[in-house]
């Protein structure tokens, strides 16, 4: 008996409960396929299916089979994709996602250098201040600002990065300065659009924590507003270092607070680049990840990786 051609065989039936339509997605007569479950079912010496003239049901023992079996022919579908692709150049569609500043400031730059070493893998890059569903929506990597928690999801981290407090020198002429967390309710900010009625920023020095509630004066889903915002000297915006590091050198944006952590969310955001977990990365994926991980991560290539092009973005 060939065991791999059976349980293909039973998986199919334990899937669209139908022995002639197994027969038909295979190429093979159905009573070959019945012979072939029925010989699998005497070398394991239970019942797997309970079937009629018209109707196909898994038995208790089929269902668990079924599980192990779906597992078992998937792991050896990994490892042939993961041979075939050493012998053979990488190619085929890559889906991308990733949050904004970083798809706007960085990606572009790097796809079309590596699409230079790899002509054959065509990028497509997706963009939005969400996260993906990397299973419903068919994405291959997401660069997200935060750590997954869906089980089921590998993480690479590129690099950690923190989240000042910056504003235009213009705009603190003729106005208080900001020594201190509270002093920031008599300032105008602007803030990032996040679930719920009220706003605020979260400071941390010393191990201590403090919460400070504002009305903000503008409000965008959108990092990019908000840089252009502060800017612009609309008021005091929260954004990632990276983002507003060539602004806060050429003087556009001074820093406030920066004896403080602050955060609108966590303290352990950076740069996350996920996959679905599999017990072989596919070549292109990995390729991509680790050519995207050569040019940013770290400390210090993540300011670089931003200044290699002269844009004017946020997350």
């Amino acid at each position: 008996m060939d065991r791999l051609r059976a349980m293909g065989l039973f998986l199919s039936i334990s899937r669209n409960k139908s022995f002639s339509e197994t027969s038909r997605q295979f190429g093979i007569a159905a009573a070959s396929v019945s012979r072939m479950v029925l010989d699998l079912e005497n070398d394991l010496k239970v019942k797997l299916l309970t079937r009629t003239t018209r109707h196909v049901a898994l038995t208790e023992a089929g269902i668990e089979y079924a599980k192990h079996v779906e597992d078992i022919l998937r792991s050896i579908d990994d490892a042939q994709r993961s041979i075939t692709s050493i012998t053979s150049a990488p190619s085929g569609t890559l889906r991308v996602h990733s949050r904004v500043m970083f798809g706007l400031g960085v990606l572009p730059t790097l796809i079309a250098e590596f699409s230079k070493l790899y002509p054959e893998i065509q990028i497509e890059l997706t963009l939005s201040e969400g996260q993906a569903d990397l299973n419903k929506d068919q994405i291959d990597i997401d660069f997200r600002i935060a750590p997954p928690i869906e089980s089921g999801i590998k993480r690479r981290i590129l690099f950690r990065s923190d989240r000042y407090l910056v504003v235009s020198p213009g705009y603190l002429v003729g106005r208080s300065p900001v020594a201190s967390p509270e002093q920031l309710k008599v300032h105008q900010c602007v803030a990032y659009f996040l679930p719920g009625t009220s706003y605020s920023w979260r400071f941390r020095k010393d191990g201590a924590e403090t919460e400070v509630q504002f009305q903000p004066r503008h409000v965008s889903n959108n990092g990019i507003a908000l840089l252009e915002f502060a800017r612009m000297g609309e008021g005091i915006a929260l954004l990632d270092d990276y983002t507003v590091h060539k602004d806060l050198m050429g003087g556009r944006l001074v820093r406030l607070l920066p004896e403080y952590q602050v955060t609108n969310s966590s303290f352990e955001d950076g740069m996350y680049a996920t996959i679905v977990d599999s017990p072989a990365i596919p070549a292109k994926i990995r390729l991509f990840m680790d050519f995207v991980a050569s040019r940013v991560s770290g400390s210090e290539l993540r300011f670089s990786a931003y200044e290699s092009r002269d844009v004017k973005m946020s997350r």
